[in-house]
């Protein structure tokens, strides 16, 4: 025993590691992502794959859209849906996967009660026809009055921005404040809310709100069953059509009320809601107080119907009769699309259905506080146990020993999925074997191979040669393992550059390539200490912050661009010489919080980065030919970098993002910009003001100004243009400036 004692030791700090990840003492990211495959497996494996026939999704699809017209609909078209669901259809009740924020001026009752309060006040015959006819143009009165006593469940959402406003109305909140005091329980927390119009909210039935808990890999399997809003409670969407679907049974609305663990809270110990009661109906809540969606089955697994067929009496009453109707859209440009186990583009109105169905089917799965309990102490014992054992067996036993070990894990976690429907953590036991057997297996390689050699050959994969050695002198600070870190991206591209391969031999297109990128690659590695990702034809990937930590990350990346796009001068200089075309490159910057780390397949794995600010910064590069400039930086990075001056270029809606974003040009570093480059600046930032503000006068005078400047300039003729193009056809209300690019 006593020579296997090193190997031991290792086996239970590597339990005592993984225990230390269940337990919740820390969180390995790689694990719960891990987790998260296997419970979508897991998930995909059982699921019932049919529908809940009581369940009816009434769509506005494309055919809807093109026999009823542009959404959204008429509020009077909406009322003629409702009359006809209820008294001719028979529905049980109706939800609407649709905020009705907005009122509907469609009629233009807005114009003629204007003209009653002012210009027609006096003329007894308009007022006469005004009364007459005032009710019959208001739509959002006819609509209001259609749901008025009708189980009609509408939604809205919270807003999780810092400077998140209040819009229109939402519900009473279902449990009042200090329902949960002295327990610890970690709802989801909101600043804000868009809701209907009060007339909506105060004629319907009940309303919930559409807030799904996305989960870090960006997949909906979670909702919060209850959602704290300034210090009160709320209910979902699926909860509220629940409590609709009791009432519509029973005739009356029943309340919601949480369930606890019962006896007396000691202290340390758990006093978190682990259910909630709706009626005949138990929901288990994890300690989110959010309920595990039930999918059961992929995209369009539940019946729908399209709105068009039911306003056109197309549908035979039999298909709707008694239904859960919820309305929904899967229309291109109108989609509530969510990632999910089952499918990564799916309807957010069939989640719905699905947690819906569950809930009356009583077929949630549940993932209660205790569980943490019984993964902690499965872990535990099972990593000790292989920790003895696998050390003083043979490799063939301790193969077999391991592959039991693992066998009978994953066969205790799905008899508990199954039966129980208890959602038991699987991946930290299968890494932690994974990682035993394998500690065990390679203890003499290991062991033998503590050097800086090693290190180098593991790194030197992933890392630029230029930075081993500096990570070689303490090897215990960095990981391979992908993490969440604080960097700054760039990407460039050379412009027209199938014009340019034309123009040259091959070997002179070679020669051209690897000369550009050998100067550019130096800029990025070996001046401003970047990591050079990877080459993608004449492209370059690049980013500053890891594996080794950089404080300057941004502001190196945007004096790397700068240098680059200098370097392209010199390149030029000797290109012309020799008769070569000369280039031009575009560069995008951004700055945010990415997963940085050895990501990849089976066959090829790489040292890389993977998140939202990387896909901006690629997208940025992109957007550098349409205004006529060489680098474009993220605001995220023009606010880090107080060093250089920027210039503002446009606020632009991005693929993938809802918000408007700000993007700049770098100019160049305080100390080096002169006097007429700041006054060019201020004159910009005229032209910018007087265009947001929609004052073309204004704006096209400033243009002017500024041409005289830098004539020719592809910026400036890019926003004369538009304001040319805006004088014409001014943009809707609210539009702010803001420019979309419709990308595929």
């Amino acid at each position: 025993m006593k020579q296997h004692l090193a190997r031991i030791l290792i086996g239970l700090a590597i339990t005592f590691f993984f225990t230390g990840h269940a337990a919740r003492i820390y969180q390995v990211g790689i694990i719960n992502q891990l987790d998260s495959i296997i419970y979508d497996a897991r998930l995909r494996l059982t699921m019932p794959g049919r529908s809940d026939p009581r369940i009816v999704i009434l769509d506005i699809d494309e055919k809807s859209l093109g026999e009823i017209g542009q959404w959204p609909w008429s509020r009077n078209v909406m009322a003629r849906l409702m009359d006809k669901l209820f008294d001719q259809y028979k529905v049980a009740q109706v939800g609407f996967d649709i905020v009705w924020a907005e009122r509907d001026s469609s009629s233009g009752m807005e114009v003629l009660d204007a003209l009653a309060r002012q210009d027609l006040k006096d003329a007894p015959g308009f007022q006469a026809a005004y009364r007459k006819l005032r009710p019959g143009l208001d739509h959002d009165g006819i609509f209001a009055a259609s749901i008025k006593g009708r189980p009609v469940v509408l939604g809205y959402y919270f807003n999780g921005e810092e400077n998140a406003v209040r819009v229109n109305a939402i519900p009473e909140p279902v449990l009042p404040k200090d329902t949960f005091a002295g327990r610890s329980v970690a709802f989801a927390r909101w600043n804000g809310y868009t809701g209907n119009l009060a007339i909506y909210l105060k004629n319907a039935a009940a309303a919930g709100h559409f807030n799904p808990l996305v989960d870090d890999d960006g997949v909906s399997r979670r909702v919060p069953m209850i959602l704290e809003y300034d210090g009160v409670y709320y209910e979902p969407f699926s909860l509220a059509m629940v409590r609709a679907h009791v009432a519509v049974e029973t005739g009356n609305f029943p309340k919601v009320e949480p369930g606890f663990p019962a006896g007396q809270l000691q202290p340390g110990e758990y006093g978190g809601m682990e259910w909630i009661r709706v009626g005949p109906y138990t929901i288990p809540v994890d300690v989110e107080a959010a309920a595990l969606i039930p999918y059961r089955g992929p995209k369009g697994t539940f019946a729908y119907v399209s709105l068009t067929d039911v306003l056109n009496d197309r549908v035979k009453p039999a298909a709707l009769s008694g239904k859960i109707a919820l309305v929904g859209t899967t229309a291109p440009g109108l989609q509530d699309l969510r990632s999910t186990p089952v499918g990564s583009v799916f309807p957010g109105v069939e989640i719905h259905a699905n947690m819906i169905a569950g809930i009356i089917n009583h077929g949630l799965k549940q993932q209660p506080a205790y569980m943490l309990g019984a993964e902690v102490l499965l872990v535990l014992a099972g990593g000790a146990a292989l920790s003895l054992l696998i050390p003083i067996l043979s490799a063939l036993w301790g193969t077999l020993v391991a592959a039991a070990g693992l066998a009978l894990v994953c066969g205790l976690n799905l008899l508990v999925w199954s039966a129980a429907d208890l959602v038991l953590p699987l991946a930290t036991s299968i890494l932690m074997t994974a990682f035993l057997y394998t500690m065990n297996m390679a203890y003499g390689y290991f062991v033998e191979s503590r050097s800086k050699r090693q290190f180098t050959e593991l790194f030197g994969q992933y890392v630029p040669p230029e930075l081993v050695d500096r990570m070689a002198s303490d090897p215990k600070k960095y990981s391979m393992e992908p993490k969440a870190a604080e960097l700054t991206i760039l990407f460039s591209d050379v412009r027209g550059f199938t014009n340019i391969s034309e123009a040259l031999k091959p070997e002179e297109l070679r020669e051209y390539i690897n000369e550009y990128l050998t100067d550019m690659s130096g800029i990025i590695r070996l001046k401003y200490n970047g990591t050079l990702d990877k080459y993608i034809g004449d492209a370059i990937m690049a980013f500053w912050g890891a594996p080794v930590e950089d404080p300057q990350h941004a502001r190196n990346g945007v004096l790397a661009g700068l240098a680059m796009q200098k370097e392209c001068e010199v390149l030029n200089a000797k290109f012309t010489a020799r008769g070569w075309p000369t280039l031009r490159i575009g560069v995008g910057l951004n700055s945010g919080n990415v997963r940085v780390g050895d990501m990849g397949s089976q066959v090829r794995r790489a040292y890389t980065v993977m998140g939202d600010a990387v896909n901006v910064a690629s997208r940025l590069e992109g957007r550098t030919k349409y205004y006529g400039v060489g680098i474009l930086v993220g605001e995220a990075t023009r606010d880090i970098v107080k060093d250089v001056i920027f210039r503002e270029i446009d606020r632009i809606k991005v693929k993938g993002k809802d918000e408007a974003v700000a993007i700049f040009e770098p100019i160049g570093l305080k100390a080096d910009v002169g006097a007429q480059t700041l006054e060019e600046l201020e004159l910009w930032d005229q032209v910018l003001r007087a265009y947001r503000a929609g004052q073309w006068d204004l704006a096209e005078s400033a243009v002017a100004r500024v041409q005289l400047r830098r004539p020719g300039h592809e910026l400036y003729s890019l926003y004369a243009e538009r304001v040319a193009a805006f004088r014409r056809t001014p943009p809707p209300a609210g539009w702010g400036g803001v420019t979309t690019f419709d990308e595929k």
